[in-house]
């Protein structure tokens, strides 16, 4: 069976998820077999596996990291927050229906066997599993029936490193705060606690450290710097929705639903060096971008009422009738049609029937059957401005509940309009560039002012830069100490 790591954190953001995407890099890079592994993850940023099972992508960036296929084993169950108060639940890949909060809380404890039913599976395949803790261990309402933090840690036996955000100030309590916290044989099991997001010199932390190391009775790990690396983010968290984003050449804005998923799906958009990607949720910020995406929700029907009672529904019909190109994903596709309607409560909400935008020509109608698959084809009969697309490739997955009354092309569309229900369609070769070209042809720029790249490369070198931040900051040699239960 794999020997086994655990990071685990001080609070939401503390940086776990990028951490174990670095130790799952450094560790395939040294020779050994990887997986990542997360019991419990909360995020409406999903993925599709080839075999169509839906897992977090924090998994699938980590698994990336590691060089491996991304498999539902390494995230058994997901909870995808519907409302404040509930999430759809899925267990090994698949939808189990809808459960409120409390009791979920309650009948947590039977979801045991499939978790180590997925661990010990992968654990028969690799030679260390990194595991990812959530939120805090030290949620001392939360502890009786964890399942993802040291109540995971004793199920599978893993030594545990804590990991604290600096950036955020206050680290020093962080870490003895958690660790003050825990039971004694949760205590035992931390072996390093670890200062992540250091900007500055790090020898005027060393007094701190001392301290801490005293109080904490274990060493300090590491210290690793603040690391910009264009890495997806696992959550709403994401720093991508504070940014304030100046306009440039061409301008695109994302819609930023109240519930928005896969967010990631626009992540090509964000790395030429002359396009900004803003996301808005005021139409006083909306301005006049080149094109307006509207993205995924895990409640479309909410975000949709969302839209119209904000304004930016109006906004974007009359930048449509402009000749802006508005382009719809999954959710944000289903908007752009006449009517979605809901009669079974799939969504759990109020309202079970609303017009939609009425841009495109169709009908949507939830049903308890969620489509989870993993899609690829090549582009025909696309016509308007994105006509320039027929015959290239596209790859990526379908993952919804709501289904057109008929079958829909991979892209439908008209003049300026379209959507589609695959997530990362725009991550084929080509097809963002297809894009900016047509927008570059009505603007009478030239394409080759805004800058291209290879994303396989681009992105090997973004795990590759995090790698050697996080070998550098960690005392890797403790790291394999810990590991291998020499300390």
């Amino acid at each position: 069976m794999a020997k086994n790591i655990m990071i685990q954190g001080t609070m939401s953001n503390a940086g776990k998820s990028l951490l174990c995407a670095g130790l799952c890099r450094i560790l395939s890079q040294d020779g050994y077999r990887v997986a990542p592994f997360k019991s419990q993850n909360m995020a409406l940023n999903s993925f599709i596996t080839k075999d169509g099972g839906e897992m977090g992508r924090a998994q699938v960036v980590q698994a990336e990291a590691a060089g491996i296929e991304p498999d539902v084993r390494m995230n058994p169950i997901l909870l995808k927050p519907t409302t404040d108060v509930g999430s759809q639940v899925i267990i090994a890949g698949q939808v189990q229906g809808n459960m409120r909060a409390m009791e979920y809380y309650r009948r947590k404890r039977e979801y045991i066997p499939a978790i180590l039913e997925a661990y010990n599976s992968l654990a028969s395949e690799y030679d260390i599993i990194v595991i990812e803790g959530a939120g805090s261990p030290a949620e001392i309402n939360l502890k009786q029936e964890d399942i993802v933090n040291m109540g995971l840690a004793k199920l599978v036996d893993a030594p545990v490193l804590l990991v604290g955000d600096i950036d955020r100030g206050g680290v020093f309590a962080q870490l003895y705060g958690t660790v003050a916290l825990l039971e004694e044989d949760e205590q035992k099991r931390i072996k390093g606690t670890v200062v992540n997001k250091f900007r500055g010199d790090r020898s005027i932390l060393e007094p701190g450290i001392r301290i801490l190391e005293e109080l904490c009775g274990v060493p300090v790990a590491g210290v690793i710097p603040y690391t910009h690396v264009d890495i997806d983010d696992e959550d709403s968290l994401t720093e991508r929705f504070a940014r304030t984003t100046e306009r440039k050449l061409l301008d695109i804005a994302v819609i930023r639903l109240p519930r928005i998923s896969n967010f990631t799906d626009f992540a090509p958009f964000e790395r030429y060096a002359n396009v900004s990607l803003r996301y808005v949720e005021r139409v006083a910020d909306l301005h006049s971008p080149d094109m307006i995406l509207i993205p995924g929700t895990k409640s479309t029907i909410a975000d949709l009422k969302w839209l119209r009672q904000s304004g930016l529904e109006a906004a974007i019909l009359k930048a449509a009738s402009a000749g802006t190109l508005i382009f719809g994903i999954c959710g944000g596709y289903q908007m752009l049609g006449r009517r979605i309607s809901d009669p079974d409560r799939v969504e759990a909400a109020e309202t079970t029937e609303i017009q939609g935008l009425g841009l495109l020509d169709m009908d949507t109608v939830f049903l308890g059957e969620k489509v989870q698959t993993q899609v690829a084809g090549t582009f025909d009969g696309v016509t308007g401005l994105l006509s320039g697309l027929n015959g290239m490739d596209y790859t990526g997955y379908e993952i919804h509940m709501g289904c057109s009354q008929e079958k829909k092309p991979p892209l439908q569309g008209r003049s300026n309009v379209y959507g589609s229900y695959i997530h990362g369609v725009f991550d084929a070769p080509g097809v963002s560039d297809g894009i900016l070209k047509a927008l570059c042809a009505k603007k009478g720029l030239d394409f080759s002012a805004l800058g291209t790249f290879d994303l396989q490369e681009y992105k090997e070198r973004q795990y590759n830069m995090l790698a050697d931040a996080v070998r550098g900051g960690l005392d890797m040699e403790l790291v394999y100490r810990v590991i291998n239960r020499e300390v």
